[in-house]
């Protein structure tokens, strides 16, 4: 198991990548690799060198996992926000680790930004399902016109 740390670079296994770009990475789990060396201005100098897009996709996400140990709970939280990444992402940085130890287990709250390299400028359709964490304001307004009325 790799040691997982902020700024550290997850790209998807099976991802679609330019011709030549070589990046060393180890395999992670789940579909992911993980690059062994260099953060993201590393791997978006080396995608637009070959005329590829790095394009960073909204704002990612955050979330919670629980361990024993910090090392545990890290890797709780990163398997929990792996899995709410877009297929259409290919590749992810770990933007922020908060660790909070109490005394018979930590809490990690992993924060991810996702990434997609592609050939052309135009953005894909996305489609991830909307969090319960953080609705959109639309989201909120379509739930509160659903209530019943009150008599």
């Amino acid at each position: 198991m790799c040691t997982i740390l902020e700024s550290s670079v997850l790209l998807r296994a099976r991802g679609e990548f330019p011709d030549g770009l070589r990046v060393a990475t180890e395999e992670f789990r789940e579909g992911w690799n993980r690059m062994r060396s260099g953060g993201v201005k590393r791997l978006e100098k080396k995608v637009q060198t070959r005329g590829w897009n790095f394009v960073k996709i909204g704002d990612g996400g955050q979330r919670s996992g629980v361990g024993e140990t910090s090392e545990a709970a890290i890797a709780t939280a990163l398997r929990l926000a792996l899995r709410k990444v877009d297929a259409q992402c290919n590749a992810v940085e770990v933007h922020k680790i908060e660790l909070t130890q109490y005394p018979w287990f930590c809490v990690a709250r992993m924060y991810l930004r996702p990434f997609r390299i592609q050939q052309g400028a135009e953005l894909p359709v996305l489609h991830a399902q909307p969090t319960t964490l953080c609705p959109s304001p639309a989201t909120v307004l379509q739930r509160v016109a659903a209530l019943p009325k009150a008599s």
